[in-house]
């Protein structure tokens, strides 16, 4: 067959079409190569390219930014292809911002020179050594972060001239202590009020609803009704602290543990200590010393001259071993033997000398103290090797059966678990891990119904997963959420009615009348009170100073209820100097981000950008 190939191959007609093939392949790459635009860049900014490779670059160290911060959840969240996609959307317009920035600041003429960028350079940390620059240092990182020096140069240089153009933004904002002390003393400020609440529930029943109105409501509303794509779960889950509750041990098999690992089960060396304190007098002490020395007891010393608490003990404090005390102290203690005295010690407590009282060598602990110990450990160790050899063989059993876990289980004994539906967000504990998670809901265990890999959770834990049941994105029927709209919807219409009572009643209020039920709250303070609604308050705060009469209004509460106010007096804050400095930073920052924002969105207005579909 291939002789009659290869004797086809020399005919002039199997030539004319090879060539057509091969004129086809270097059409197609001269084609792709000319209009690579789109496949090479991801986004261009006034005739500027932003290249894939760089957005890539971008997006690695972004991912790895938020790893480091969201640990875990990370892994979580980036198996979710739409979450993914905003993080790289966020990303390009970053950058479309910071190639903004550098157009604007080439055309202010702004500019670094080489010896700027080579201080920069050897003043990075990153390529230091005993606080010098090190060029072996310095050629390692470049290594390390797949740079070249050139590269590199070009990227400080970039930032240092960004840097000059974005600290006309932050470094020239006025913020003076009168504007700081005003705000604070704004922030400060109480108000006394009366209000009366019209609830909207006393006019529900007077509320109809249709069921068009409910049908246009979940029409117009698809996006509140989308249901996530949800995944029940039968699992194998082997753990080899399970197996070792099963397993018994014989008293030969613990001592010959214990005789085996006799430096496990050692007591330290213990030594019971005793201490004069002398606060702050050396000479003191030295008399102290001296006396010990002479011959007289210690403990007698240390009742009459220790400043210690322990001085009515003869100085005795308790048995330590070794580095329970600070180091000068455990030093001294450990270099003595039985009955043996320290010379005078200066530490931050004052001037000790201590004793050794009695000394208990370092022995091995009975086996009777740590039989409970040592039987965890060789039944742990035990049930690591069974488990090992049914990890194996759930490996094999899964792999070989894929559409079934029922081989698995029988093979290693295990029972099949089951999961009510979950979403990547509500999953059950035992199955939250960011690894199990991704097996389940990978194309191949909810699609392809198949057994996932047995997915290793720890030290002697592992778990095999495949789903019972798929439930894809979609979208709640209307039969399923029909009450829930009907409540929204009359809640809305009584809240309609609610608003016109209050204005009715305002209308009353402001003709003179006094209205029953109005409840005063004196000292109002922006920040709120516990059974006030924080929408009251804040729309408390956006109300006139009152003048000769109180400054009445009708304000919609966060429950969707109604309520009359009167703001009857206005008492601003006493603002300290010291904390309106300290707002003064915090304004000048605000502003500054507000500056830099308001000249981003300028350069977007008159800026010509282009992004690139991804292919």
């Amino acid at each position: 067959m291939l002789e009659k190939i290869r004797e086809g191959s020399q005919g002039g007609a199997a030539k004319i079409i090879l060539g057509a093939v091969i004129l086809s392949f270097a059409l197609s790459g001269i084609y792709s190569y000319l209009g690579s635009n789109g496949q090479a860049n991801a986004a261009a900014v006034n005739g500027e390219d932003i290249t894939r490779y760089d957005l890539s670059v971008a997006l690695q160290n972004e991912q790895s930014r938020l790893r480091q911060q969201m640990g875990e959840m990370f892994d979580t969240l980036a198996a979710d292809p739409a979450w993914m996609a905003n993080v790289q959307r966020s990303v390009l317009e970053r950058m479309v911002s910071e190639r903004l920035v550098d157009q604007k600041a080439r055309e202010l003429g702004l500019r670094v020179s080489d010896e700027q960028i080579k201080k920069a350079i050897v003043e990075t940390p990153e390529f230091q050594v005993d606080g010098r620059f090190d060029n072996d240092r310095y050629q390692a990182v470049l290594r390390q972060i797949n740079m070249t020096p050139d590269r590199l140069a070009a990227t400080i240089g970039r930032d240092m001239i960004r840097q000059q153009l974005l600290s006309t933004l932050f470094g020239t904002e006025i913020v003076t202590s009168e504007q700081a002390q005003d705000l604070l003393a704004l922030q400060q400020q109480l108000r006394d009020i009366r209000y009366l609440t019209i609830d909207k529930s006393a006019y529900l029943d007077q509320v109809s609803v249709g069921d068009e109105q409910v049908q246009s409501f979940y029409d117009t509303n698809l996006d509140r009704f989308a249901t996530p794509e949800q995944v029940s779960l039968e699992y194998i889950e082997l753990k080899a602290a399970d197996l070792a509750q099963d397993i018994e041990v014989s008293d030969d098999e613990l001592l010959a543990y214990y005789e085996g690992h006799q430096n496990l089960y050692q007591k330290p060396e213990r030594r019971l200590a005793a201490m004069i304190l002398i606060e702050g007098d050396r000479a003191k002490a030295e008399r102290a010393l001296a006396r010990i020395k002479a011959g007289e007891a210690f403990a007698d010393v240390a009742r009459e001259m220790s400043d210690d608490f322990s001085a009515e003990n003869g100085g005795e404090l308790d048995w330590f071993e070794r580095g329970m005390m600070d180091k000068a102290f455990d030093d001294a203690l450990f270099a003595l033997e039985k009955g043996g005295v320290s010379e005078i010690l200066e530490t931050e407590f004052g001037f000790q000398i201590v004793q050794a009282k009695e000394i208990a060598e370092s022995v091995a602990a009975p086996i009777d103290d740590v039989k409970a110990e040592i039987a965890d450990t060789v039944k742990l160790e035990k049930a690591q090797e069974a488990f090992y050899d049914m990890q194996q063989r759930l490996v094999d059993a899964s792999f070989q059966f894929p559409d079934s876990l029922d081989d698995a289980a029988a093979e290693v004994g295990a029972t099949i678990e089951t999961s009510q539906l979950f979403n990547r967000f509500n999953a059950p504990q035992s199955l939250a891990d960011p690894k199990v998670l991704n097996a389940a809901f990978s194309d191949a265990v909810v699609l392809d119904k198949m057994n996932s890999d047995v997915i290793e959770l720890g030290s002697g834990h592992v778990i095999v997963v495949r789903a019972k049941e798929y439930q894809a994105a979609g979208t709640q029927p209307l039969s399923e959420v029909r009450d829930q709209i009907l409540a929204q919807l009359k809640a809305e219409e009584a809240s309609k009615l609610a608003q016109a009572a209050a204005e009715a009643k305002l209308a009353e209020l402001e003709a003179g009348a006094e209205l029953e039920g109005m409840v005063t709250e004196a000292g109002l303070a922006r920040m709120g009170k516990p059974g006030v609604d924080p929408q009251l308050v804040a729309q408390v705060f956006t109300l006139a100073r009152p003048a000769d009469q109180p400054t009445l209004g009708s304000i919609k509460l966060s429950t969707g209820d109604y309520a009359i106010v009167a703001l009857d007096k206005v008492t601003d804050g006493d603002a300290e100097r010291a904390a309106a400095d300290a707002l003064k930073l915090r304004l000048a920052g605000v502003m500054g981000q507000e500056n830099y924002q308001s000249l981003i969105d300028a350069l977007r207005a008159n800026a010509e950008i282009s992004y690139y579909a991804a292919q």
